[in-house]
């Protein structure tokens, strides 16, 4: 069965996000920027990385490789391309979290925004007991309306998207990464229009 994600278009997808009404690429630019500078590590693994909105924050000088992790193979190429300073870093992996048969690599912070509603809890546990970070940054959405996607024209797109969704919760989130020993660092908190916030929680182990 494949996955709904390797069916969306990455136009949709950033169109949708950076409208007025919808905002998350931008604000979701702003906090990465936060997340890839927090800590004193030199490897990235950033999940669900699409068109890599917030690579142009990696300090090349600091960060010794960087893995983008997408299911979406088309995603990866657009990656590639758009961010070329970045080749000898850079490494793409086109892989579904939900197979049987997942192998990573490791990296010292594991960022997961927006991606942790599509794989469930238990699959992100899987994920992070395979990379073995030291430092882990998530980005959940929390919708205080019934929608999960803000309207827009390009809405549609995402309709597939309703099988593998999941509702999130902060103290879901940190009592999932407590049963694998990672402990809670910081919570920051984002409004966004349209009835919904960005939560960012950080876990060290």
């Amino acid at each position: 069965m494949s996955n709904p994600w390797e069916k969306i278009d990455l136009n949709d997808y950033e169109n949708h996000m950076s409208l007025e009404n919808v905002y998350q690429l931008q604000v979701l630019n702003e906090m990465m920027k936060e997340q890839f500078n927090a800590y004193d590590i030199d490897t990235i693994m950033v999940l669900g990385i699409a068109g890599g909105n917030g690579l142009e924050h990696i300090n090349k000088k600091k960060i010794k490789k960087i893995y983008g992790v997408d299911v979406n193979r088309n995603f990866l190429v657009e990656c590639k391309k758009r961010y070329i300073e970045l080749e000898n870093i850079f490494d793409g992996i086109c892989v579904d979290l939900l197979s049987d048969n997942l192998a990573l690599p490791c990296a010292e912070l594991l960022v997961a925004n927006l991606l942790i509603e599509y794989i469930g809890y238990e699959c992100f546990q899987r994920v992070v007991k395979l990379v073995k970070p030291q430092y882990i940054s998530c980005i959940i959405q929390i919708n205080l309306t019934d929608s999960f996607v803000s309207d827009s024209p390009y809405i549609h797109a995402f309709d597939c998207l309703d099988e593998v969704h999941h509702q999130m919760e902060k103290d879901n989130l940190i009592n999932c990464m407590q049963e694998i020993d990672y402990k809670m660092q910081k919570v920051s908190e984002k409004l966004l229009p349209n009835g919904k916030k960005f939560v960012r929680i950080d876990f060290s182990q």
